[in-house]
């Protein structure tokens, strides 16, 4: 049992400093944490003419946006296809509205779970998720 307490103690402590990281990655204001009704606001992040993103993109977004930009070409035959948003969390709007694009992740050997959404045609709403549709931050992209 004496052997057991130190690991606890560990693991409590491990544990304690993980949320409380997570607290302050998404206590901050405009960094995309959700309102009441589950949807994220618009990061406050500086940007102008496309150059500056939102710290929360990774560098590999802005080779997806680039793709966008030119209207491709896309890495994987799903890019471009019409986000169904089925989860509800994004603004309702009328089908083919959205559409959804990989975000590459380095060293994955599937799509990953990183995208952007785009809603309008040409795009007038960004979004960005990272956990495969599990939440969603807005961006503005000036492209």
């Amino acid at each position: 049992m004496r052997q057991l307490k130190p690991l606890i103690l560990l693991v409590i402590v491990v544990l304690a400093v993980t949320l409380w990281n997570r607290h302050a990655d998404t206590s901050a204001p405009g960094n995309g944490s959700p309102d009441r009704s589950g949807h994220h606001e618009t990061s406050n992040a500086p940007r102008s003419s496309g150059t500056s993103l939102p710290t929360f993109l990774p560098a590999e977004a802005r080779i997806t946006l680039d793709r966008i930009a030119r209207g491709g070409p896309y890495e994987h035959r799903q890019d471009g296809v019409v986000f169904g948003n089925y989860e509800g969390l994004l603004p309702k709007q009328p089908r083919g509205y959205y559409h959804e694009y990989t975000v590459e992740t380095p060293g994955a050997r599937t799509r990953g779970t990183r995208r952007i959404i785009t809603g309008g045609t040409p795009p007038a709403v960004w979004y960005y998720t990272d956990d495969h549709y599990h939440s969603f931050r807005r961006f503005q992209a000036d492209r």
